[in-house]
């Protein structure tokens, strides 16, 4: 698989992947690109994710605030909001959906 083929895969699952990070635990965009960069195939550099973040803020998905950080100035925190913890949801059973309907597909078309 070429590597844009890939990159085309994981952009579809980045938003859901980043509104789950953030219905964990409130963070910040560097520190988002850090846990992304922890799980194999979610790898996303700050020039994807930044401009992912500004997308759900503008739909209202996340709000931010500025916090103190212990080292150097403040960060700029994303939390998800009562509408983003509904759309993750949304989008949760969709991809649970087609996750079983491919994996049907291609158990069929293996055999």
């Amino acid at each position: 698989m070429r590597a844009t083929d890939t990159s085309q895969l994981r952009k579809g699952v980045l938003e859901i992947a980043v509104l789950a990070l953030l219905d964990a635990s409130d963070s910040y965009g560097r520190q988002l690109v850090e846990r992304l960069g922890g799980v194999p195939g979610l790898l996303a550099g700050p020039g994807t994710v930044y401009p992912l973040l500004t997308r759900l803020e503008k739909n209202g998905l996340v709000t931010t605030a500025w916090r103190d950080s212990p080292q150097g100035p403040p960060r700029k925190y994303y939390c998800l909001t009562p509408r983003g913890r509904r759309h993750l949801a949304a989008q949760a059973a969709a991809w649970d959906q087609l996750h079983d309907a491919l994996t049907t597909v291609l158990r069929e078309v293996s055999r």
